[in-house]
């Protein structure tokens, strides 16, 4: 089957699907025809392995140590271990947070450098905090893709506009009807191109599995 076929029935993006492949977690054979991925039921059962362990939070380098031979209840072991240290992380971060909301200070007045120095000991000793700076920039990933695309788009709106009034204006030097349509239909896919291509990029933001699975 087509990747597209995988996508639906697995529910993991096209690109998260190369990705994956890229990372040696499946190899699909090639189409000898055309020379296109064609996945069969070994790779659907994988993928879906990959996802299950995916939303549990699993490391890729654990998955592939389970695939080559390793037992799911070792992985797992490996992988309580961590859950368990960034559950400790969880518990000194509630505890910060709950001491801050017992002092009921503002924050125009509250001593910031002594507690990031408190938590930089903290962090010192093993604990790692939800530093939630990393995912500040992501609406700038909208912000980009949604500007170019209509950038683009104005674009060719206007060079679609600028042809029809140009033959508008001289009909007697106008081409056939038929290629002043060809010639109008050009930019007109690239806009649908253009916003799919943007509907696409907002899909990947918003999921983000690659660069999660970059962290790994």
């Amino acid at each position: 089957m087509k990747i597209n076929e995988v996508e639906a029935q697995v529910g993991i993006t096209k690109k998260n699907i190369r990705f994956y492949e890229e990372q040696g977690l499946l190899s699909p054979r090639r189409d000898s025809a055309n020379g296109y991925r064609d996945y069969g039921k070994e790779e659907v059962a994988i993928l879906r392995q990959v996802k299950l362990m995916r939303k549990l939070g699993v490391p890729l380098e654990e998955i592939r140590r389970m695939q080559a031979g390793g037992t799911v209840a070792d992985g797992m072991r490996r992988h309580l271990v961590t859950l368990e240290r960034e559950r400790h992380s969880l518990e000194q971060s509630i505890q910060l947070c709950q001491s801050l909301k017992d002092r009921e200070e503002r924050l125009d007045t509250l001593d910031a450098n002594l507690l990031l120095e408190e938590m930089e000991r903290l962090e010192q000793a093993g604990t790692t905090f939800q530093d939630k700076q990393k995912h500040d920039a992501k609406p700038v990933r909208y912000a980009g893709a949604v500007v170019m695309a209509l950038l683009t788009t104005a674009l060719m709106a206007a060079l679609i506009v600028l042809m029809v009034w140009e033959f508008t204006v001289d009909s007697a030097d106008a081409p056939p009807m038929a290629l002043l349509l060809v010639l109008v239909a050009i930019p007109g896919v690239i806009i649908l191109g253009v916003l799919l291509a943007l509907f696409q990029r907002i899909k990947e933001i918003q999921k983000g599995e690659e660069d999660d699975a970059k962290n790994y």
